[in-house]
């Protein structure tokens, strides 16, 4: 089947976003609960030695990134990296990138949604954290319902007021590690409590699986492209934006934080964004980063229903599922593909009732192995979709990612190194343990569905 093809069997969606809010909406995915909680897991795998952690994890995502580029800007669809592994790897492997990915990115949403109810124990700890999940999932459901144009508006200022918060929280940590004159605050606290690893280089290494998750979701950016205005300018602007961004909010951040508290201390809060803000004792100041947090959380949830959403409806115009959910409203959304991505909520707020202590690791450790599997056989595509292009030199490429193949295999080996990471920590034992099985189920359900989905694509003119 030629690329032509796939891209035509996805059409009907709307091309309704700007560069703008396609560069906030890759920003938004990325900076949410991996942030903002996650990082305080992190941190107390590694203590200060977790700036080494995420600058492995950057690095990881910035060639990531780079090949998504090369990609998409090929080849602009909502199927994106799973629509690219179907054409470039095999049916097969597109079907299981899409499943994967889209298991991953639901019990994420769970993540989120988990986090925003631990957050409002902050201002009201009497009130069920049920009935928050409740309220906020209903608000963002029917934000996706509306149209894509009302989901980019609401991602766009979502995503600038962490923007601009993160950007003031850097200011004032800033001022008071390198110009207060706070003697308790500095440098000294990086190797203060047992040193830069207080947990040797293992605990940094296993720090870096959690900033892996962090960083998940700015690969969504391939998959709104097909919703652009202008998919390839606003594939480069978003591409070269977020990598900045990344770089400043999240080193910059974790920089000050650890310069702030001392990393034994973090882990004893909820945000140690917070938790620096109640250090300090600036007046108010920590709860409206508690509120920005709560944003920052509901934006990457908002992105996350969106991601989903797009991959569902991609999985059922290939015919690996239901024809149902690829239906599209008069304003271009799948409905019926969002309303079963809202799984992960239901399961988020089970997980929260019956385990609420362990609710956020547990979610984060399921959820994980669809994200390292997917980003891993990213890599993989792009190995097959490069040696594609190469022996066909009559398609030329408008981007190439540098240092092909060194840095594509590079990023192939770190990624199955993390997801082997996994099944040595006590934290993230479950994601192999849930993981292979459902790879399995998967590559069964693929022989057993597939063929009979696919007979009757054919005979609906599919």
């Amino acid at each position: 089947m030629s690329f032509d093809k796939i891209q035509a069997r996805e059409s009907g969606l709307q091309r309704r976003l700007s560069a703008r809010q396609m560069s906030m909406i890759a920003i938004g995915g990325a900076i949410g609960t991996g942030l903002f909680l996650g990082s305080k897991f992190a941190i107390g795998f590694a203590g200060p030695s977790v700036l080494l952690s995420y600058a492995i994890g950057g690095f990881i995502t910035l060639l990531l990134m780079g090949c998504l580029a090369e990609m998409t800007i090929a080849h602009a669809t909502s199927g994106s990296f799973g629509a690219y592994a179907e054409h470039y790897i095999s049916p097969l492997a597109g079907f299981l990138v899409r499943y994967a990915y889209w298991s991953c990115i639901v019990m994420a949403v769970g993540t989120e949604v988990t986090a925003v109810a631990e957050y409002m124990r902050y201002w009201f700890p009497a009130v069920p954290s049920w009935s928050w999940i409740v309220l906020f999932s209903g608000a963002l459901i029917g934000v996706n319902a509306m149209s894509v144009k009302a989901f980019g508006s609401v991602e766009y200022t979502f995503s600038a007021i962490k923007v601009f918060a993160i950007l003031a929280f850097i200011i004032l940590g800033a001022w008071v590690v390198f110009g207060g004159g706070h003697a308790e605050y500095g440098l000294h606290l990086y190797t203060a409590n047992g040193g830069f690893f207080p947990h040797g280089s293992w605990g940094m290494w296993v720090a870096v699986v959690i900033s892996i998750f962090s960083y998940l979701s700015v690969e969504m950016i391939a998959v709104a492209a097909a919703e652009a205005e202008n998919p390839e300018a606003a594939v480069r602007q978003a591409f070269r934006a977020t990598i900045v961004r990344l770089v400043l909010f999240y080193l910059g951040s974790l920089a000050l934080i650890v310069a702030i508290v001392p990393w034994a201390d973090i882990g004893k809060g909820n945000s140690p964004f917070v938790t620096v803000m109640q250090v300090l004792n600036i007046p108010y100041a920590a709860g409206i980063l508690n509120f920005v947090v709560i944003v920052a959380a509901l934006s990457a949830m908002n992105s996350q229903l969106y991601i989903t959403t797009r991959m569902m409806f991609s999985l059922s115009r290939g015919g690996d599922a239901p024809a149902a959910l690829g239906r599209l409203t008069p304003s271009g959304v799948p409905r019926n593909a969002l309303l079963l991505s809202c799984s992960g909520i239901a399961l988020a707020a089970a997980v929260y009732a019956l385990f609420p202590d362990q609710a956020f690791t547990l979610m984060m450790s399921l959820s994980m192995f669809g994200a390292l599997f997917t980003w891993m056989m990213i890599f993989l595509t792009h190995w097959f979709f490069r040696r594609h292009h190469d022996s066909h030199p009559a398609q030329p490429l408008s981007f190439r990612l540098p240092l092909f193949p060194a840095s594509t295999l590079l990023g192939l080996l770190l990624m199955l190194a993390i997801l082997v990471t996994t099944a040595f920590t006590d934290v993230f034992r479950m994601t192999l343990v849930f993981g292979l099985p459902f790879l399995i189920l998967l590559v069964a359900l693929f022989y057993l569905v597939r063929k009979p989905a696919q007979a009757e694509l054919a005979r609906q003119g599919g």
